[in-house]
């Protein structure tokens, strides 16, 4: 069991909700710890990803960032990036995209901080520590805010569970690729490195 010490440097009470700048003082002062609050503002601390699981985040997040910089769609982010979702949620995916129009809408300032915008596209990758349970919860969460497509990737039973609007979760075994559909437009993640 890894213990994690949460500095409370410059906040003055913990409260709930939990308010944007409160979440960015502790994640300020807490750069080891991944930190999200749920729909309701309570605090949600998670372990940082092992040195296996940040490789494959790595491998996934720049075959995102290749076929984004070649169409210039939208705009990619890792796993450190929070938005606050239509629910009031902060997450952190191990992937997202947003659509360009939808993040030239927002103000600069808007962008300095935990975006107010639900991403189009997510994908979690299924950690030895994760809950399995809990984050398919966050999967059905992204959906009801808005997000269109989502990924959750487990590497050690090689399976996607692909998330839609308005449609069935489909589960796919083994796959060696998977496409970003008509969100990503000519999107193909290779899995191989992924599975192996």
């Amino acid at each position: 069991m890894t213990t994690q010490v949460l500095d409370l440097s410059g906040i003055a009470s913990i409260a709930t909700p939990i308010s944007n700048e409160d979440l960015a003082a502790l994640c300020r002062h807490n750069p080891d710890l991944r930190l999200e609050t749920d729909a309701q503002g309570k605090l949600i601390i998670m372990s940082p990803t092992g040195s296996e699981t940040g490789d494959l985040n790595g491998e996934l997040f720049l075959q995102v960032g290749i076929w984004n910089k070649q169409y210039k769609l939208g705009k990619v982010f890792d796993s450190s990036t929070g938005f606050r979702l239509a629910n009031g949620a902060v997450r952190s995916p191990d992937v997202s995209w947003v659509k360009l129009e939808t993040w030239n809408s927002l103000s600069k300032k808007l962008r300095q901080g935990f975006a107010p915008i639900d991403p189009d596209f997510v994908i979690e990758l299924l950690s030895p520590s994760d809950d399995i349970k809990l984050i398919r919860e966050k999967m059905e969460e992204y959906l009801n805010c808005g997000v269109n497509l989502g990924w959750l990737i487990d590497p050690r039973s090689k399976q996607v569970e692909i998330y839609r609007q308005g449609k069935d979760k489909e589960i796919l075994n083994n796959p060696q690729t998977i496409s970003g559909e008509d969100i990503l437009p000519k999107l193909i993640v290779d899995l191989t490195e992924i599975f192996a």
